[in-house]
């Protein structure tokens, strides 16, 4: 079966354009959307929750209308990006409302609350206030709202926004557990490739409002990876550096600025290697080793010949 059906969909905000004649399709599993802010990730997800209506073009979810059928929403379960909760109650009294309000009937609210909060690990802190809680904590909160109706897909924008890393390794083995054990499809939205890499091999890479790669893990990193890296070191020997890397293959292109090198690698794992290895011999005091494209945004400019097509919003 197709859970979500996209042809020619876009939609737009005034002047400003949102998501771009997107044409996809999706079976099941897990997927997630990569993209840098502002790519177009969260307009996506509220098309596909019935929030929003296409300005253009069609979305089917789990064979309706999200926007027109309140049976198709209630199928629907999303957990948006950013929240505004009442504090004031324990995350058991949250969750319980939002189940009620999500179609559980009030009779059988708190148990589906309580079964949702202990998936989400949220056991022990249940009964506390909300106000309380760390980001983790409100992140699982979150989740177990969005899966206490019991909903066949799960729609998750930025789950691991602000969680410590321990954190984000048990939601995610959570979140992977409920497709493998519990037959839910789920779609996750993040900026950051390892967070989805941790999650899933399939995704789909969203840049501008429109879909510019889709498949496997693999070989959306192969793509990434093909475009020149540059690295930005600090010290206080930049020549020595240079010539220690220059007659590498893999070195592109070196430009020096005062006090500081810029190289451009074909290998960057290579390079970064290279690198460690001539400021340790060479006992070169390093203050500062950057990369201006190691952020998406910056990967997907080259990617896509740096077009763009006016104002983006999520």
């Amino acid at each position: 079966m197709t859970v979500v059906a996209a042809e020619r969909l876009s939609k737009w905000y005034g002047h400003v354009l949102g998501v771009s004649d997107v044409s996809w399709s999706l079976g099941g599993g897990v997927v997630g959307l990569l993209g840098p802010n502002g790519a177009g990730k969260s307009t996506l997800m509220k098309l596909m929750t019935g929030l929003l209506r296409p300005s253009r073009g069609t979305i089917r979810v789990l064979g309706g209308d999200p926007f027109a059928e309140p049976a198709v929403r209630r199928r629907i379960g999303y957990s948006p990006e950013h929240e505004s909760t009442y504090d004031e109650l324990t995350a058991r009294e949250l969750v319980t409302v939002l189940a009620h309000l999500a179609g559980v009937p009030r009779k059988d609210a708190p148990r589906a609350a309580e079964a949702a909060l202990d998936a989400m690990g949220m056991t022990d802190a249940m009964d506390r206030r909300v106000r309380g809680f760390s980001k983790g904590m409100r992140q699982r909160t979150k989740l177990a709202a969005t899966l206490a109706h019991d909903p066949d897909l799960l729609i998750l924008d930025e789950p691991l926004t602000g969680v410590d890393p321990v954190a984000r390794i048990d939601i995610i083995e959570r979140i992977k557990r409920l497709a493998s054990e519990r037959g839910k499809t789920v779609i996750v939205s993040s900026h950051v490739l390892y967070e989805i890499e941790a999650l899933t091999e399939d995704i789909v890479v969203i840049y501008r409002g429109q879909v510019l790669a889709e498949g496997n893990i693999y070989e959306i990193r192969r793509l990434i990876d093909r475009h020149p890296h540059r690295i930005r070191i600090e010290c206080d020997r930049p020549r020595e550096v240079a010539a220690a890397v220059a007659g590498a293959e893999h070195v592109a292109r070196l430009v020096m600025e005062r006090r500081a090198l810029v190289i451009e690698t074909r290998d960057p794992d290579r390079c970064y290697d290279d690198l460690a290895a001539a400021i340790l011999e060479g006992g070169i005091e390093l203050r500062a080793m950057t990369s201006p494209d190691n952020n998406l945004g910056a990967v997907f400019e080259y990617l896509t010949g740096g077009r763009g097509a006016g104002g983006f919003e999520e």
